[in-house]
């Protein structure tokens, strides 16, 4: 099964450009195991969530903050596929 992950950015907040770089991580480390990567410009200021499927794993708002791209390389890896290696990522 292939997955999706939805990236909801605020593009009044400059954010655009974060979630084209998070898109592309995502993209080169999960090339087998993922359909697409859909970027979804935000209506509500300052939002920057991120989906895996239609499980929301990443809110900056709750989170207080963005994450580093090896928390959410895990985070993903985590529920599309456990049990791959992400090298130095899992370091």
């Amino acid at each position: 099964m292939k997955h999706t992950i939805t990236i909801e950015y605020c593009p009044r907040c400059g954010w655009m450009l974060r979630a084209a770089w998070m898109a592309q991580e995502m993209l080169t480390t999960f090339q087998q195991e993922l359909r697409s990567v859909t970027l979804v410009p935000s209506e509500t200021g300052g939002a920057y969530k991120i989906w895996v499927d239609d499980v929301l794993i990443f809110d900056r708002q709750q989170n207080a903050g963005f994450p580093e791209i090896k928390i959410l390389k895990q985070r993903v890896r985590d529920h599309i596929n456990p049990q791959k290696t992400l090298g130095h990522a899992d370091r």
